[in-house]
């Protein structure tokens, strides 16, 4: 019997932070599923940082996907306050810096 109630209380408090966290991401004005977009771009942005240091090998293809990928993160770094990504400041730059350089090569071909 005291088993079940710990398992209670465990879930009751479980269920009582996600609910502070779904309410402090509505108080910072974004949708939950916009900070997880982001939360899953900063994951892609790590990735395409440490793509972009090899731009200059890149294929077509890769050229192609590099900006799609690009594109997804910065429409979910775009829907989220500048004060949660400051950290991630320096790779967004880089990306992007990539980004319009492809851009840039593609369009003069």
């Amino acid at each position: 019997m005291v088993v079940l109630y710990i398992i209670y209380l465990a879930l009751f408090i479980i269920l009582g932070l996600i609910a502070f966290a779904v309410m402090q991401i509505k108080l910072a004005g974004m949708n939950v599923k916009d900070f997880w977009d982001f939360v899953e771009a900063n994951e892609k942005l790590n990735q395409l940082y440490a793509f972009s240091k090899f731009y200059d090998k890149m294929s077509a293809t890769q050229q192609v996907l590099y900006l799609s990928e690009a594109e997804k993160v910065f429409s979910a770094f775009e829907k989220v306050p500048n004060v949660l990504w400051e950290e991630e400041y320096e790779k967004y730059r880089e990306v992007l810096d990539k980004y319009k350089y492809i851009k840039m090569l593609r369009w003069s071909n």
